[in-house]
């Protein structure tokens, strides 16, 4: 039944915005990644942002 409540209280607000996931190369040679929520407006600024 948590499920049925749970799924009711949602209001759709989490198509406005993706999780970007970037691999970015460190100094030494080493890949790390960002994570960040984006709105879907400025998912191409965030690849193009060093």
């Amino acid at each position: 039944m948590a499920k049925k409540v749970v799924a009711s209280l949602q209001t759709g607000a989490g198509k406005t915005s993706a999780k970007c996931i970037k691999m970015v190369k460190s100094e030494k040679g080493n890949y790390s990644f960002i994570q960040e929520m984006v709105p879907n407006e400025k998912i191409k600024d965030f690849f193009e942002k060093k």
